[in-house]
């Protein structure tokens, strides 16, 4: 399993929301480039960037920190935040992004996703965020028609490689991470899964190995200590 560290970005600083509330921020770095290092530093070989100021307007305000984190650490990046356009998509992989997902999009735009999966393949991954069942689209304000079952069945036909799964009532909360619903996922979907919130300790991450997981995402407990990165990228292994 890969351990993906995760950097939010918002006027070109790396912070985190506590649950997705922009009005619960805390700024953890004023230079997002040092802090990818750290990760690359700990034995990391990929990244996970979300623009926060994307994902509420479509644009792309930090692509030029995201540049200067993918060539100042040469990791694998993958990135999320409002990309709703092949003129987004293009400009984050002119950079050097290795991947990129869409989210609000890929709920919303048919046309566009079936467009990106067919240029791009599997450089595209798709962000499935659950919020009581359902799944939450425009920066988890809204409440899409989907299931987080029916979503995951659509994703896989439409050939998609790669979800990043995110219970949002775990994002942030430091209080565990869903594991059942990882669990049934992962048994009934051949796509790769990367769990994403509340992986917030060493067991966390063990557990999610053992389920044969693609990935983990690990965000706040990396920041405010409670996970050793060097340490979680070994049990993840």
């Amino acid at each position: 399993m890969k351990i993906f560290p995760a950097i939010d970005l918002f006027g070109g600083k790396a912070v985190r929301l506590y649950k997705g509330d922009y009005n619960e921020m805390t700024v953890y770095s004023e230079n997002p480039e040092s802090v990818a290092l750290d990760f690359k530093n700990a034995g990391a070989d990929s990244i996970h960037l979300v623009d926060l100021e994307g994902a509420k307007d479509g644009t792309t305000p930090n692509l030029e920190t995201v540049e200067k984190i993918v060539k100042a650490s040469g990791l694998f990046s993958e990135i999320g935040g409002g990309i709703r356009s092949m003129e987004v998509l293009e400009k984050y992989f002119s950079v050097g992004v290795s991947r990129a997902i869409l989210g609000t999009s890929a709920v919303t735009d048919e046309v566009f996703l079936d467009e990106a999966v067919a240029r791009y393949g599997d450089r595209i991954a798709v962000g499935a965020d659950v919020k009581d069942g359902y799944i939450a689209i425009k920066g988890w304000t809204a409440k899409s028609e989907y299931t987080l079952d029916e979503f995951f069945a659509k994703m896989q036909t439409k050939g998609v490689k790669t979800v990043i799964c995110t219970d949002i009532s775990r994002d942030g909360a430091m209080r565990g991470t869903n594991l059942e619903m990882y669990k049934q996922l992962s048994e009934k979907y051949t796509i790769d899964i990367i769990a994403s919130g509340g992986v917030s300790s060493l067991d966390d991450v063990r557990e999610l190995r053992k389920m044969n997981l693609y990935g983990a995402i690990i965000g706040k407990a990396y920041y405010t200590g409670a996970i050793d990165l060097s340490e979680a990228i070994k049990e993840a292994k």
